[in-house]
């Protein structure tokens, strides 16, 4: 080895020792005849000191570094007089002896510091560089040490690791495939799995009653915060068990890591909500539930005062923000712009202050009596320095907006620390969702979701009323993971598959293989996903999973540092029987 100890192992009790290091030049300082480098690696920093008046040729060495030369240094560890607290090494010194340039390195196109001077696009053009800061490294470290925890957990529970296909046949449900042309195949294209669904089905089928994957997963699909091209996900199925089994098991799993990994313990079994419940209290199928400010109906309320806006909306609700009523009139419009906003929807906001007094002044004093006021605010159990805010409008994309303004509230007043974590379930999904423009059901989840058991009969009836047995574990207002009880009987898959519009053709094309599984007993099984990436996210702290990612895509899916993707050469094209026309403006 070149080194004998890391940038970060020596302390107090090494010192006397000789040492020898190998790293990075983090930065250098000039201070008389005294010449400070300090030395990075991925353990951490380590101060070297040159001494002008010991050795003036190796001082002039080291005061001609550059920040990232790759340098060799040999020296005593000493006490240091000027004690860093900030680092772990900050208690000691090399003295160096021998200095050794392994390799030079350009000036770096931004500082590698913790808060670096690097924009997101020069940082992702720079990756290797950007992964140098501690920053991204502690995250990667993080990453590595869920994805180890969870083998060890799911192990030790029985669990098999079965690595499955990325070249796999094109399923259409659901978000758009990445395809890739088979030259052996003319004509004929893989699709990149966009989970490993199909296969973990067929392991339960052949035995492996309890399997999980930690899989690369690829869904063409806009980028946002949370989303990448490619993603990662801990994938576990199990046979012989319901819904019950699976949370427990994962519950479990969860709690587990937040105990290894953040050192919280849950004790109590983490809450459960309906679908249903959700959607009415929070406006969204993933509530961030560590503050309350939960949605109140108005719709009867309001009505017959001759306010067009409330009479005419399919919904209206509001939310209760405590102790807001000071809102300036400056406030109040910088809420009705956020509200406005198209990632927003709404069209305007309403708001009531309760005032000392028990008196209230609002937007729609003109509609509404102090006594009509009155009653609106104790559906709110508003108390007096409180602010009800009032969105009204067509009932989803309300209940969306409110979802959104509650959320800015509830950042505006520091209820949603980072450090705090609020994990619940989400269950009894709907199994299908109908779409106005196609005219037909979607899955909500996937084809291969059960119907829960005592709402079967409606399938024939009332689609739209079924149930799924499906759950997802949400934390912060995150979706962590999600699964379902799949269905295991051919009869229900065919009849499932006709609910969703497919031909027997069509559906034979497709899953044509799992139906044909299905024939030679099929267990009852189910399982989830958690998506790796939003999990590391979510403990570090991040807004957006990129930085717990070593090489991710931009906001438009790009690769910048491999400048990919990119067009092929015409005769690779050739090669696939590929003809390029021009995209439709």
């Amino acid at each position: 080895m070149l080194r004998t100890h890391t940038c970060g192992e020596l302390r107090l009790a090494d010192a006397g020792k000789q040492a020898t290091l190998a790293g990075w030049v983090q930065r250098s300082r000039k201070m008389g005849g005294m010449t400070f480098v300090d030395i990075r690696d991925r353990y951490g920093i380590t101060q070297l000191v040159f001494n002008h008046e010991a050795d003036a040729a190796l001082c002039d060495q080291a005061n001609a570094l550059g920040r990232e030369y790759v340098i060799r240094a040999t020296g005593t560890v000493a006490e240091r007089s000027n004690k860093n607290p900030n680092l772990e090494t900050g208690d000691i010194e090399i003295l160096v002896s021998g200095l050794e340039v392994l390799n030079e390195s350009k000036t770096p196109p931004f500082t590698i510091e913790d808060n670096t001077d690097g924009g997101d696009d020069l940082r992702m053009k720079y990756r290797y560089l950007d992964l140098r800061r501690k920053a991204v490294r502690d995250n990667l470290m993080l990453r590595h040490r869920m994805a180890f925890e969870t083998r060890r957990y799911l192990d030790q529970l029985g669990f098999l690791e079965v690595e499955t296909p990325i070249l796999v046949g094109s399923t259409p449900e659901g978000a758009r495939d990445f395809v890739v042309p088979s030259r052996m195949n003319p004509g004929e294209f893989y699709a990149l799995p966009q989970s490993p669904q199909l296969f973990k089905q067929l392991l339960m089928v052949s035995g492996f009653d309890r399997y999980f994957q930690i899989a690369k997963c690829f869904r063409d699909e806009d980028l946002r915060a949370d989303r990448q091209p490619e993603f990662t996900q801990i994938d576990c199925e199990m046979s012989f068990v319901e819904q019950e089994d699976v949370l427990q098991i994962f519950e479990g799993m969860v709690k587990h890591l937040f105990k290894f990994v953040k050192g919280i313990d849950f004790t109590d079994p983490f809450p459960r909500m309906t679908w249903a419940d959700a959607m009415k209290y929070y406006g969204s199928d993933k509530p961030d539930i560590r503050f309350d400010m939960r949605f109140v109906e108005l719709k009867e309320a309001v009505g017959g005062h001759n306010f067009g806006v409330f009479d005419a909306a399919d919904y209206v609700g509001g939310i209760c923000a405590k102790g807001c009523a000071t809102y300036t009139r400056k406030q109040l419009d910088e809420l009705t712009d956020f509200v406005k906003r198209p990632q927003v929807g709404a069209k305007g906001l309403v708001y009531i202050r309760c005032e000392a007094g028990g008196t209230f002044k609002s937007s729609i004093d003109k509609f509404y009596s102090q006594d009509d006021l009155r009653a609106i605010a104790a559906l709110f159990q508003a108390e007096p320095g409180d602010l009800i805010l009032i969105l009204s409008g067509p009932m989803r994309k309300t209940q969306k907006a409110l979802c959104e303004l509650r959320l800015e509230m509830g950042g505006r007043l520091g209820l949603r620390p980072h450090d705090v974590y609020a994990p619940l379930w989400v269950i009894d999904f709907p199994l299908l969702e109908w779409d106005d423009e196609t005219q037909r059901f979607y899955a909500m989840h996937h084809p291969f979701t059960s119907p829960n058991p005592d709402d079967i009969p409606l399938l024939d009836t009332d689609p739209g009323a079924v149930r799924a047995t499906a759950y997802d574990m949400v934390v912060n207002g995150i979706e962590l993971g999600g699964g379902s009880i799949r269905i295991h009987e051919r009869e229900l898959q065919q009849r499932m598959f006709k609910l969703l519009g497919f031909t027997p053709e069509q559906a034979e094309a497709q899953f044509g293989f799992l139906m044909s599984a299905f024939q030679y007993g099929a267990p009852p099984h189910g399982g989830l996903a958690f998506g790796l990436d939003r999990f590391v996210s979510l403990f570090a702290g991040l807004d957006s999973i990129r930085d717990c990612i070593a090489f991710p895509k931009n906001n438009s899916g790009r690769d910048v540092m491999f400048d990919a993707p990119s067009p092929l050469a015409q005769s690779q094209l050739d090669e696939l029987n590929i003809a390029l026309v021009e995209p439709k403006k």
